[in-house]
């Protein structure tokens, strides 16, 4: 006898449908995994022979054969205890075919029978979903991220006893009801309370936050130490926008295949702040599996690389492609994954080693030649791919209790955020799709949407040739100057706009 169940794995940033194909024959009891199957799924061997027992179900006394089809898909992980254990009660007469039939299923069974939860469910879910797959059985745990899938039937099962009494209709389904299990609406990953209001003066950085903000914009803040450059990065990330239902999808798919979440719902955009000591595989991803990095954990959020100049040139580098298209591929011998990796790098340096070139109230006592070292350890097609650079002075000891109000309210936050949301509201007007923002446009999209005023585009000629702009440089100012448009409310990007875009661009070095 023959008997099928369906699952799925995650392979990458989506997911592969898997066959679990069950046979017995007669001879000496056995139970054995064929199907390119590694040591991990090798070992539910002894799982499922427990859970299927201590559940108080028979485990046939014959010899059993699973295979995991299609063949040459190595098969890795957890995943695929639930549907092996499925297809020996199917095997064994426990449960009819008719029981399984057009559904999948997925989950790690513990020594008891208990359906433990895994990581990556989303890929799976939309495997199962595009392979044509009515309904699907996660483990009760993964309920709340599995269900953000449309057009499925998520049904969350705690163990296999009661999975087997759902399939025989002797029990009512677990769903997830989003109406009972709304997030809070403040809950974040930047973990911070920062706002615009405990940031005394950087008025031009504060307004430079504001425009990478609404037009998802690259930022270099560079000044010397104490001047307010971590705590100017932290404000931005409480000024991030709310996200939308794809992005919420797309953001929870890789913090779940990353392991980092199981069982929550990501309702807020991240905010990622690797140290500069962190392994290049950490920041980019890689490794065996070919994991999601911080540049795709930052996706659709932020990624604050505090003191840039103190990271591996490597990783610097590494990044340059990913800040371009968006995207990161990692290469491996078996496999090719793609990970999103759209975020608004916010990045602070000290102008020199010591930090305190052009600082008024310290001597700055590096050499002409250890300046130039350390800030061309940004390389220039690095430094190309950001769009604004803002120098910050530090602010004088007495000003810095100046218009301190203890109990009141975050005006000038609040102003901020309200004229950021309505930015952003034109630009999904303008592009009539959600995630695309002025800072993601392609060269062609900017020539083909963003409209200049004569004079703009007169000013635009006269300062591309003084100041020696790159074909990239160019583009990222007309997008920066209709940033500053949408947060206008205008409709045409005017010289004004575009004289203030110039103010950010790159300064010529001190040393």
């Amino acid at each position: 006898m023959i008997a099928k169940t369906y699952s799925a794995i995650p392979f990458g940033f989506g997911g592969e449908l898997v066959e679990v194909e069950g046979d017995t024959n007669r001879g000496l009891p056995a139970f054995n995994i064929v199907g390119m199957a590694s040591k991990t799924v090798n070992e539910a061997k002894e799982r499922v022979r427990s859970a299927i027992t201590n559940s108080e179900f028979c485990f046939p006394d014959r010899k059993v054969t699973v295979n995991l089809a299609p063949a040459e898909l190595l098969k890795d992980g957890t995943y695929l205890d639930l549907p092996i254990a499925l297809t020996i009660l199917v095997l064994s007469g426990q449960l009819l075919e008719a029981d399984t039939r057009d559904k999948a299923f997925v989950g790690e069974l513990s020594l008891d029978g208990e359906i433990r939860p895994i990581k990556g469910v989303i890929n799976i879910v939309e495997a199962a979903k595009n392979a044509g797959f009515s309904s699907i059985y996660v483990p009760l745990k993964n309920l709340p991220q599995a269900s953000l899938v449309p057009k499925i039937n998520v049904l969350g099962v705690r163990n296999l006893q009661e999975l087997y009494l759902t399939l025989k209709g002797q029990m009512e389904p677990n769903k997830y009801d989003f109406l009972r299990h709304q997030p809070a609406a403040d809950q974040s990953l930047s973990y911070n309370n920062v706002v615009l209001d405990h940031i005394r003066g950087q008025q031009l950085a504060k307004r430079a936050i504001e425009i990478a903000i609404a037009g998802h914009h690259n930022i270099l803040i560079s000044g010397p130490p104490g001047a307010g450059k971590t705590l100017l990065a932290k404000a931005a990330s409480n000024l991030l926008p709310d996200l939308t239902p794809a992005e919420t999808i797309e953001i929870t798919k890789i913090y779940s295949i990353a392991g980092l979440l199981m069982d929550e719902v990501i309702s807020a955009r991240p905010f990622r702040g690797p140290h500069h000591t962190a392994s290049p595989m950490s920041i980019i991803g890689g490794g065996k599996n070919a994991s999601p990095g911080e540049i795709s954990l930052a996706h659709k959020g932020v990624l604050f690389l505090d003191e840039i100049a103190e990271f591996p040139r490597t990783v610097l580098e590494a990044m340059r492609q990913p800040l371009e298209d968006k995207q990161i591929a990692i290469s491996r011998a078996n496999q090719k994954t793609v990970y999103p990796s759209d975020f608004i790098l916010i990045a602070t340096m000290n102008p020199c080693p010591c930090g305190f070139l052009g600082d008024s109230t310290h001597e700055c006592k590096c050499t002409s030649a250890q300046i130039q070292n350390y800030q061309k350890k940004l390389s220039g097609p690095l430094f190309d791919r950001i769009d604004l650079f803002v120098e910050v002075a530090k602010v004088a000891n007495q000003d810095l209790r100046k218009g301190t109000d203890g109990d009141a309210a975050s005006s000038e936050h609040s102003v901020v955020k309200n004229t950021i949301t309505g930015a952003i509201t034109r630009q999904r007007e303008r592009y009539a799709r959600d995630g695309i923002y002025n800072g993601s446009l392609s060269s062609f999209e900017v020539s083909k949407l963003i409209k200049l005023q004569p004079k703009a585009d007169k000013l635009l000629s006269d300062a591309s040739e003084r100041l020696g702009l790159s074909a990239r440089a160019y583009f990222k100012t007309i997008k920066v100057a209709q940033t500053i448009a949408d947060l206008e409310g205008a409709n045409v990007v005017s010289a004004s706009h575009l004289a203030e875009a110039l103010i950010y661009r790159k300064k010529e070095p001190k040393y």
